[in-house]
């Protein structure tokens, strides 16, 4: 079912029946959410010109990713870039992307969605393991640090191995926060009451998505790059990506 490989000079796990390659990340425990310094930089974007619209709406939602915790994560496996389209017909033969240019591009689920989730033989990562494994250890506005991210960050479209690579944080995960990516966890504003461990929490209602930069481009000049940080979370509505998460491999 899975054979280990390395890939672009890193450790990884590939999923043998439908080549999904996954990065093994480690555990840890890490600050999750929007804290003051990352606050703090976002004005310092908004002070230096920065800001080519307003962030005021970003500042007003700040508490929806309040307050920040420590989390401990576990070991895991999370898939090195979003599903592909072509990966997603491993499951979904007949499946059409409506917005990829190529096979090899992010897949966004629409109708198709709920029917790959119940075929999938991995399940979604929690906001916890992704906002973790997004942030590679660091506290900053993005792995990158905190100055503002642009365009250059973005990747759609994982058929270049050389971009893919170049694209990688710390942990070898690929273009994180570019496609909306969907979580296990139900939306709930802020994180009060939230655990201290990586467990999504459940419920009824829409899940909660992060990322999504990528899913604007051409950038609009409305502060896109805000979805590329890594505490930015918000309900899921009409279409998203899936980077799907395992546990991992018994040895």
């Amino acid at each position: 079912m899975w054979t280990e490989e390395i890939v672009a000079g890193r450790p990884a796990w590939r999923h043998i029946p439908s080549g999904v390659v996954f990065r093994k990340v480690p555990g840890g425990t890490f600050r999750m959410g929007l804290s003051e310094a990352e606050l703090g930089a976002v004005r310092a974007i908004e002070r230096s010109g920065g800001v080519e619209d307003t962030i005021d709406p970003f500042l007003a939602s700040a508490g929806d990713a309040q307050p920040v915790r420590d989390v401990r994560v576990e070991p895991f496996l999370l898939a090195r870039h979003p599903l592909t389209v072509a990966q997603v017909q491993h499951w979904l033969p007949e499946y059409e992307d409506d917005y990829a240019e190529a096979d090899t591009g992010t897949a966004r689920l629409e109708g198709d969605l709920e029917n790959l989730l119940k075929l999938l033989p991995f399940h979604l990562p929690s906001e916890a393991q992704w906002e973790y494994a997004a942030r590679a250890g660091t506290a900053t506005l993005t792995f990158h640090g905190d100055g503002k991210p642009d365009e250059d960050q973005l990747l759609d479209d994982f058929g270049d191995e050389t971009r893919t690579a170049a694209s990688e944080n710390a942990f070898g995960l690929s273009a994180m926060g570019s496609a909306n990516e969907l979580c296990a966890d139900v939306w709930i504003p802020g994180f009060d009451g939230a655990p201290s461990d990586a467990r999504p929490r459940t419920g009824d209602g829409p899940r909660t998505v992060r990322g999504g930069a990528a899913d604007l481009y051409p950038w609009q000049g409305c502060d896109e790059w805000l979805l590329l940080l890594s505490a930015t979370r918000y309900e899921h509505a009409d279409f998203t990506a899936v980077r799907p998460a395992a546990p991992l491999p018994p040895q």
